[in-house]
């Protein structure tokens, strides 16, 4: 009797053994795979915004000056949104601590200073004032 329960006690070492192998080994991957998820996820997010801000200045070119269009878009993060010459971009932080820029061009120049934004949702009015030569962006 004694034998059966010494057996029973050493599956289970092993079994104990295998299993605290198995979750050190785990663990650290699965905690690397989750920061690689949410970093595809903001920087999703972060495209979505720019490229929605980018269409709507591509609209406002095709109506001509005068026109203004409105767009609301969502910030995955605190960070900076700016524009250069046709290019509008928000600088994303990664979990490893790399900055990148997240752009998307536009069919003109556009004009607007580089604005610190809070994450959420945030508004956009884009709009070519008459007798100018640029389309501004103003982020309300």
């Amino acid at each position: 009797m004694d034998e059966k329960g010494q057996v029973s006690v050493e599956y289970l070492m092993l079994i104990f053994v295998a299993i605290l192998i198995l979750g050190t080994i785990t663990l650290p991957l699965v905690g690397k795979a989750i920061d690689a998820s949410n970093d595809v996820s903001r920087a999703s997010d972060a495209k979505i915004a720019v490229e929605t801000i980018a269409n709507a200045a591509d609209v406002v070119y095709a109506n001509g000056p005068g026109a203004k269009r409105t767009v609301s878009f969502y910030i995955p993060q605190d960070g900076t949104l700016g524009c250069d010459n046709n290019m509008i971009y928000f600088t994303i932080k990664f979990s490893n601590n790399t900055m990148r820029n997240i752009t998307a061009i536009t069919q003109y120049n556009i004009t607007s200073n580089s604005v610190q934004l809070t994450k959420g949702w945030h508004n956009a009015t884009i709009t070519w004032p008459i007798n100018t030569r640029s389309i501004v962006i103003a982020i309300v």
